[in-house]
């Protein structure tokens, strides 16, 4: 290793997140993160929804230093050191011969990292962002301890549980600190290691729709992450997601899940009995592109997670009235056209993920919602409606006065029907996407490339 402690080698990643259809919900073992169920989520577009995560290490660098969205926390957790363990253990001789740097593999636990990672969604009110943190840790730190090439892979998983406070969980930490360390494992072995991080984790190593298998080894080697199919695969479905909070829930998922497992007789006739037959039945909607299979299996595994959470002691509300709300409208459509158009599942916290069986309903979809929760009158539509605002163009709206004109739904036969307005922070249309990839564009890095530093 070269003796100057002038010189940094950095890695960028970008991480998508995921929203589980098979709900994750309870641990065997808090250490290891090993769930009670198996669970099966789908990636979201990173193009909407994602973490980015630049990972650096630097013999100048005197301890392991976290930036989240400008802010430095805090890396005493007992998960994030884990995680950084495991990466180190599998740490690879790395050589960067413009630079003239080399690190070889008993470098690595001598050397400490800076980690920035920047979320472009609410990361606090349950949209499972830690899941994208860990991988894209996962990702970079691999590239620095097994080739510069291949950075961001690792740092994911860690990053994945810091965020776990917050909505939208991504994995591009692990999945930088992976890459930047030169890890020679697959993604499917990686997602054991961003497990350990953030459970949600490991699913968004993958793009279209993963698998977490919740495995049998006390050791937990079995219990990884699995691509069911790829994002090409159900091209047609279009995903709207009403942010109802962007505010840090209550009750955190660790905690939650600790409580569940403790109290709720239900949660374990859901894990025993009811989703080993669901994720059979899942995986053949999904293989198959059977929207009704699809959807009735999401709904009434959203449903029975919140139940489990009522089931718990002392109660757990994550969901609100505009939640409630949200699953009645849908509910009410669906049931007026005979088959359903719409799934809805909600992590833990209020706010609606919506999946959409083609980009008409989708469009009908968005008309519906902007009747019902139109925007405040100070609010610009573009602010209101994020991510793929084509879906706009298609619904006919093309500013305020076009959502002043919605029509009240056909099944809703109480008229006038009330509106809410204000009850939601803003849309996100989207769509399944892509896994987690290294950012070759230097001028994308969030750390200064001299010093290590955010910039």
């Amino acid at each position: 290793m070269v003796d100057s402690k002038k010189w940094v080698l950095m890695a960028t990643a970008q991480t998508p997140t995921n929203i589980a259809v098979i709900k994750y919900w309870g641990k065997r073992d808090e250490t290891l993160i090993l769930p009670v169920n198996d669970s099966i989520s789908v990636t979201l577009d990173p193009s909407h929804l994602c973490t980015t995560t630049t990972v650096a290490v630097s013999p100048g660098f005197e301890q392991d230093r976290m930036w989240l969205n400008g802010k430095e926390i805090s890396l005493s957790g007992g998960r994030f050191q884990s995680c950084l363990r495991e990466i180190r253990s599998r740490a690879c001789d790395v050589e960067d011969k413009e630079k003239g740097i080399k690190i070889e593999e008993k470098d690595w636990e001598k050397l400490h990292v800076h980690i920035a990672s920047y979320n472009n969604f609410p990361t606090a009110a349950g949209l499972a962002s830690s899941a994208a943190g860990f991988a894209c840790l996962g990702n970079v730190q691999v590239y620095l301890f097994f080739s510069l090439s291949f950075i961001i892979f690792v740092f994911w998983g860690c990053y994945a549980y810091i965020l776990k406070v917050h909505w939208w969980k991504i994995d591009d930490d692990f999945f930088s600190l992976a890459k930047l360390m030169n890890l020679k494992e697959n993604p499917s072995q990686l997602s054991a290691i961003a497990r350990q991080g953030s459970g949600s984790a490991c699913r968004s190593l993958f793009g279209g729709f993963v698998k977490w298998i919740m495995g049998k080894d006390e050791n937990g080697s079995d219990s990884l992450a699995v691509q069911l199919v790829e994002e090409e695969h159900w091209n047609e479905l279009v995903i709207i997601i009403a942010v109802v909070s962007a505010r840090q829930k209550e009750t955190s998922s660790t905690s939650g899940m600790r409580e569940s497992v403790e109290t709720s007789l239900l949660l374990q006739h859901r894990a025993k009995e009811i989703v080993p037959k669901r994720i059979v039945k899942m995986e053949e909607a999904i293989k198959n592109r059977d929207f009704s299979s699809f959807a009735q299996l999401t709904c009434a595994d959203s449903n029975q997670f919140h139940a489990v959470c009522l089931d718990t002691s002392p109660p757990i509300f994550y969901m609100n009235d505009t939640s409630h709300r949200i699953i009645s409208y849908v509910e009410k459509w669906n049931c007026s056209e005979g088959s359903p158009q719409v799934a809805y599942t909600f992590d833990a916290g209020p706010n609606a993920v919506l999946i959409a069986r083609d980009r008409q309903v989708a469009a009908q979809l968005l008309r519906r919602l902007l009747f019902f929760f139109p925007p405040n009158s100070d609010t610009d539509l573009n602010s209101y409606v994020l991510g793929d605002k084509s879906i706009l163009h298609d619904a006919g709206i093309g500013g305020s006065k076009d959502v002043e004109a919605l029509q009240c739904p056909p099944e809703i036969t109480n008229v006038p029907a009330q509106k809410y307005t204000g009850e939601i922070n803003n849309f996100i249309c989207t769509k399944p996407g892509r896994g987690p990839v290294l950012l070759s564009d230097e001028s994308k890095a969030l750390l200064n490339l001299e010093t290590g530093l955010p910039k």
